[in-house]
């Protein structure tokens, strides 16, 4: 009961700080066995707490030690059944032979879970970064997985390594997407298989390291790394001008890609990107230097590729009005609704994320303390004006006791609901007043910026050429529809 309260109290908090979480690939995960589940780890307790609430059951993690004195997540780690590691890089003196006597220990137990049909999630990297690409990845993945096909009782099936990727289109902001996706169990030589508990050491380890060289490959196909942020940005530009120019020629009009299509169009950039640097550095570079000036002079004037093609004279009564009925609804008819909502919840809103960005040493930190902050924020602000309504209801009941009848509880209960939905009501009005700001201010840059808009388009148009001819011949994962969409 606690794990599942633990489960659904995160699911709740991740919906409230995200707008949507997508997840794919669950027919990958067996149901007739235990096993291990690997990421990379680039968003702090945010990645653990996608994969506890979207697995399709109980999960059982590991985490450093050190972890479980951080107030509030030492709690919940603990809720869930969180099983401590204790790293030799961890240690501060003391003695290092029961280090390893309480890290055997703690192995020994999530490899048992594993080996009764329990699934134990693991990031081999060993810390959370900030960075496009891996860390150096340790070997404890590895000695797990061979501890749990020793404890696997005979005849049962052995467990499977599941690889994950995590994809977040803005990790440290509210209300952004993100994308779990489960792949396909590793497929392991015959000589990756097992490792006998009698093995020599020097076995032991030649096998864990080439058991963890599989599951960085593995993880590689699942998150697409880059060298830099520069270049992982760059990939994106490329699929989403491809996209947009392909849509343009058929004459298509499509809604912004969903994260699922997002994560399969950089995919297909990505390996293109990959094969052809290997076979044509040169002219690859080249061709990225082109894409890094359009994405310069489109990051200029704040546009994306799909904006170029929409005329500002093009249905201009009918967008203009449009327009209008939007800014009325929003600040004419929706502020009185929203008042108690910004009311209450707009100061820990804006406490949580000063303390996240001033607390948080890293940007993938910015997240986590949000949403760790947010848990105690949001419920003391609640409380605090349901305290309000109580003392001030009961005051006014005792003035004006012909005039104040209902109950100060009923009046405190209402509160902290309306507080709630209110809170909710107000982000989401937060994010129709940026789209409706945008949509008038793009609409004045394409106004006053013709030539330029004109200009880049016919750049996007010889990119597509450019890049489509780069790309032919080669196996890309994904297809291209008709209407610029890739599936």
């Amino acid at each position: 009961m606690t794990y599942e309260f633990v489960v659904k109290l995160a699911r709740l908090l991740l919906r409230r700080f995200f707008r949507e979480v997508e997840v794919t690939g669950l027919e990958h995960v067996p149901s007739d066995r235990g096993g291990l589940v690997v990421s990379w780890h680039p968003n702090g307790i945010i990645d653990p707490a996608l994969i506890l609430t979207h697995f399709p059951g109980q999960i059982v993690f590991g985490a450093r030690h050190g972890l479980f004195k951080v107030p509030v997540m030492g709690t919940l780690m603990r809720a869930i059944g969180t099983i401590p590691i204790y790293r030799a890089q961890d240690a501060e003196g003391g003695d290092e032979e029961a280090r390893r006597a309480r890290n055997r220990a703690s192995l020994d137990a999530l490899a048992q879970a594993v080996a009764d049909g329990r699934f134990s999630a693991l990031f081999p990297e060993g810390v959370s970064h900030d960075d496009p690409h891996f860390h150096e990845m340790k070997v404890g993945a590895a000695r797990l997985y061979y501890r749990a096909v020793q404890l696997t009782s005979a005849g049962s099936p052995p467990p499977v390594i599941i690889p994950v990727g995590l994809h977040y289109d803005d990790k440290a902001s509210f209300r952004s997407k993100a994308l779990v996706a489960f792949h396909p169990p590793l497929e392991l030589d015959e000589a990756l298989r097992s490792v006998p508990e009698d093995a020599p050491k020097e076995l032991f380890h030649e096998r864990c390291s080439a058991l963890t060289d599989a599951i960085e490959g593995a993880l590689i196909k699942a998150v697409h790394p880059t060298e830099s942020w520069e270049e992982h940005r760059l990939m994106h530009r490329v699929a989403k001008l491809f996209r947009a120019e392909r849509a343009k020629e058929f004459g298509a009009h499509v809604s912004g890609p969903d994260m699922r299509e997002r994560e399969v169009a950089f995919h297909r950039v990505w390996e293109g990107y990959r094969l052809r640097r290997q076979s044509d550095p040169a002219a690859t570079a080249v061709l990225m230097a082109r894409v890094r000036e359009y994405d310069a002079d489109l990051n200029s004037l704040d546009l994306e590729d799909t904006e170029l093609d929409r005329s500002p004279k093009q249905g201009s009564l009918v967008r203009a009005t449009g327009l209008v009925l939007q800014l009325i609804g929003l600040y004419v008819l929706a502020p009185p609704l929203l008042v108690l909502g910004l009311a209450v919840n707009g100061p820990p809103y804006y406490l949580v994320g000063w303390l996240a960005n001033r607390h948080a040493k890293l940007v993938k930190d910015v997240a986590s303390l949000k949403w760790l902050y947010g848990i105690i924020a949001y419920p003391i602000a609640w409380a605090l004006m349901g305290a309000l309504v109580w003392f001030g209801w009961v005051n006014l009941h005792e003035q004006y006791p012909k005039h104040i009848t209902s109950s100060a509880v009923t009046a405190t209960l209402l509160t902290l609901v309306f507080s709630f939905v209110g809170g909710f009501l107000a982000l989401r009005y937060t994010e129709r007043v940026r789209e409706t700001l945008r949509a008038i201010r793009v609409r004045l840059t394409r106004a006053r910026s013709t030539q330029t808009i004109e200009r880049l388009k016919q750049e996007r148009g010889a990119l597509f050429q450019a890049l489509s001819t780069m790309t032919e011949g080669l196996d890309l994962p994904g297809e291209v529809g008709p209407d610029g969409r890739i599936r």
